[in-house]
């Protein structure tokens, strides 16, 4: 499971999303982002599916084999480097119930 960057509230109950749109960002330092992309390196490298956790969320994802990796640079007035990771929901391989 890899823990998102944390904020400093009491323990919440966590809420479980499975379905519909989450959206969250955060702004660390660079060895917290470095920590939770090893970790969820590791994840994507030991088994097919990742779990990600907020201070009350977590996400669990069953991936496909498949990840796409986009490297994005920006060098105008103020440079930017952006590197997107982009996961598919792994293919139901159960057939249809044709009986």
């Amino acid at each position: 499971m890899v823990d998102a960057p944390e904020t400093e509230t009491e323990e919440p109950e966590r809420r479980t999303i499975t379905d519909g749109y989450f959206e969250e960002g955060f702004y660390v330092d660079a060895e917290t982002a470095g920590e939770f992309l090893v970790e969820l390196g590791e994840q994507l490298r030991d088994e097919s599916a990742v779990t990600i956790t907020g201070d009350d969320w977590e996400l669990p994802f069953e991936a496909s084999d498949e990840v796409e990796l986009e490297v994005e640079f920006e060098g105008d007035h103020e440079p930017e480097l952006e590197i997107e990771v982009e996961l598919h929901g792994a293919p139901d391989d159960s057939g249809p119930d044709v009986a």
